[in-house]
């Protein structure tokens, strides 16, 4: 991974090379920030450019042997933990069990999320999880100095969603680290790492992809009209993953407007029954898109708030949201707003926490019923 095939970042790039130039080079560090920015791209980046051969000031060679390996992603001083999933053949999962298909789904594109891991893997209906029994692998992969470079590399995507009794080892690893090791934590919730593992790392904080930065990007690689790139730009919010999800296909969006729609009408009609419908309907289509679509009725909640302040230029909706939000926008104010949140954020997590569905959904229908009235 070159630094320049980074999409914008450029002071997150300018401070890494910085570490690198004058030797403070950190034990472990925490790269922080929302998902599509391309925070695992410059992990990876970041751990070629330690290793290349010839280095330029900015950037890799490209070219050496160890820019080779990288770009297959097969040195042997790069190792890599991640969330996976249980299976009929595999009880007890550990990372280098999915290594050929996280090789393979990184090399089509280091701006990553949860939910195209889990659809690379054919199990969307899963909750991905770094496992307890990961740590002894750790251990194994770290054992070994450096076989080729002068350091040996972890990066660890989604530490927050690391078992806890495996959070714990790897804290006494990052305490005391493997001669020659560094750790490069991967994450989107920061928050929900242990205090004591962030204690111990340099975090740094890598933003969103600029709105204009993301804009020219989508016209130059996908020739679109400035127009539609400023508007996918805006709506992805900096998101490049979620930026190429509206591009290839706007089929899931227009799932979740049309249950959102469903929602809000069933809801202010006060129809119970054809909620429970909706709410069995919703139980079915699995737990990652089922936290998409909370997450998009949060984002089109705030739009609808917005728009009752005939700011335009604040506005991120489509045309078809936008046709449905001119009537519906008036009933979303002041007086149910928050409550709205928190509704929808209770339900995240109780979605996380693998409550049986159905419930979520129906107690949020019967929230919503309440609120719309305020």
């Amino acid at each position: 991974m070159h630094f320049s095939q980074i999409i914008g970042q450029e002071h997150s790039k300018e401070y890494l090379l910085k570490l690198i130039h004058e030797n403070r080079v950190p034990h472990a560090f925490l790269l922080a920030g929302p998902e599509g920015n391309g925070k695992l791209a410059l992990a990876i980046a970041f751990a070629q450019y330690m290793a290349c051969h010839n280095p330029a000031a900015n950037d890799v060679c490209g070219v050496c042997p160890a820019c080779v390996k990288y770009q297959k992603l097969e040195h042997p001083d790069l190792h890599f933990v991640y969330p996976v999933v249980t299976s009929s053949s595999i009880k007890k999962p550990v990372s280098r069990d999915y290594f050929p298909q996280w090789k393979a789904y990184l090399t089509e594109s280091a701006y990553v999320s949860v939910q195209t891991w889990m659809q690379h893997l054919g199990s969307e209906n899963k909750q991905p999880m770094i496992y307890a029994h990961e740590s002894e692998a750790i251990l194994k992969m770290l054992s070994m100095k450096p076989y080729e470079s002068e350091y040996q590399v972890m990066i660890i995507y989604l530490p927050e969603r690391m078992n806890i009794a495996c959070s714990n080892k790897l804290l006494k690893l990052v305490e005391e680290p493997p001669q020659k090791t560094v750790f490069i934590l991967v994450t989107e919730n920061a928050d929900q790492i242990l205090a004591t593992i962030l204690s111990r790392c340099q975090i740094i904080n890598v933003p969103k992809i600029a709105t204009e930065v993301l804009t020219a990007t989508l016209q130059k690689q996908f020739g679109i009209a400035e127009g539609e790139a400023q508007s996918i730009s805006r709506i992805s919010n900096g998101n490049y993953t979620r930026a190429l999800d509206m591009i290839n296909s706007n089929q899931d969006n227009a799932f979740y407007l049309d249950q959102f729609i469903t929602l809000m009408r069933l809801a202010y009609k006060r129809d119970i029954h054809p909620l429970k419908k909706w709410s069995d309907e919703m139980h079915a289509i699995g737990r990652e898109r089922q936290k998409n679509f909370l997450q998009y009725t949060l984002r089109l909640l705030r739009e609808n708030f917005i728009m009752n302040l005939n700011t335009e230029n604040l506005n991120y909706l489509t045309v078809d949201e936008q046709n449905f939000s001119v009537k519906f926008s008036r009933f979303i104010n002041e007086r149910n707003i928050m409550q709205l949140f928190e509704e929808i954020e209770k339900a995240q997590r109780h979605i996380e926490q693998n409550v049986y569905g159905k419930m979520v959904f129906f107690d949020l229908s019967l929230q919503v019923i309440l609120l719309l009235k305020s």
